[in-house]
């Protein structure tokens, strides 16, 4: 069976997605799209450069929104990044003016193309921008996913495997809620040397708000270094669309939707072909589940506002 991934938006996130793909051989069929042709003609002619190089090859489609009607994933990392320059409060809210429109166009084309597979979605502000992708597309919540804190979550584990100079493979646990300031570590399932996390903590004297903050603040440390962030997002989306494609039922934390509060939020599901397989249950503690709550709050209130914002702009 062939193997279709979509690729839209071919910005420093994309254009590293794309290049993971292609490098790794994860799609026989890869289809790129950009509203600026001559960057994702460039991309394109560079990747075929490189694949002569290369143990695998993969077919390129350019710029044509039918080639998706049977692509397993959809990929969007739309973005702007420059609005970031001057975002001195690390809100990335601070996109939605540009992405918010980019969104509700895209999701015609996707509707249009008959696109039946899996939408993956990084573009930022990442879980309001997921539930708007749902909303304008119509498609089933459970084919619709963000990457959410599956990026943070990795972000704490580096910052546990650095403190206890360990691999971060060998921290299990997860970032929950927004994929933004409203997020946490979930440290009552977060596990270590055979041991919770909290226990090791108390053992060893170590801050774990101080580490909960190096997660939390990870985007921004790397963003203030390069002024974008590209390696760690793209290896967190190409992983969840390998995962959707092999089928492989892996629970992992992602932002997908939850009835009971609402909206799309980052919390551990197993996800498969068919997106969303089953919503885990964690036991958290009193306090982790009012801190879910607040922030499942705040991404309902904001994708609220802004589709009131949009609508009300129709209107005029």
């Amino acid at each position: 069976m062939t193997r279709k991934i979509g690729v839209i938006g071919m910005g420093h996130v994309g254009s590293t997605v794309a290049h993971y793909i292609v490098a790794d051989g994860f799609a026989d069929d890869l289809v790129l799209i950009d509203t600026n042709e001559k960057k994702v003609n460039a991309d394109a002619t560079d990747f075929e450069d490189a694949m002569s190089n290369l143990p695998v090859h993969t077919n390129l489609i350019i710029n044509d929104y039918s080639a998706l009607k049977d692509a397993d994933v959809v990929i969007s990392a739309v973005g702007n990044i420059g609005l970031q320059k001057d975002n001195k409060e690390h809100d990335r809210f601070i996109e939605l003016p540009f992405t918010k429109k980019a969104v509700k166009s895209i999701s015609q084309k996707l509707k249009d193309s008959g696109f039946s597979g899996i939408l993956v979605n990084i573009t930022n502000p990442c879980d309001v921008i997921t539930t708007m992708y749902q909303h304008f597309t119509g498609f089933p919540k459970n084919r619709v996913i963000g990457t959410g804190t599956l990026l943070d979550s990795s972000r704490m584990r580096r910052a546990v495997s650095a403190e206890l100079k360990i691999d971060p493979r060998s921290v299990t646990g997860y970032n929950l809620g927004e994929h933004g300031n409203s997020q946490f570590t979930a440290w009552s399932v977060v596990r270590v040397l055979g041991q919770p996390m909290t226990k090791v903590a108390a053992e060893r004297h170590i801050d774990l708000s101080k580490l909960d903050e190096v997660a939390r603040a990870g985007g921004y440390t790397v963003f203030h270094g390069k002024h974008y962030t590209n390696y760690g997002i793209a290896s967190a989306a190409v992983r969840l669309a390998n995962i959707i494609i092999s089928d492989a039922h892996t629970e992992i934390p992602v932002s997908n939707y939850h009835e009971e509060y609402g909206t799309y939020l980052s919390y551990p599901a197993i996800v498969g072909r068919d997106g969303i397989i089953e919503q885990i249950k964690l036991n958290l503690t009193d306090d982790e589940k009012e801190k879910l709550q607040t922030s499942a709050n705040y991404i309902r209130t904001r994708f609220e506002d802004t589709l009131a914002d949009m609508e009300g702009a129709k209107a005029n």
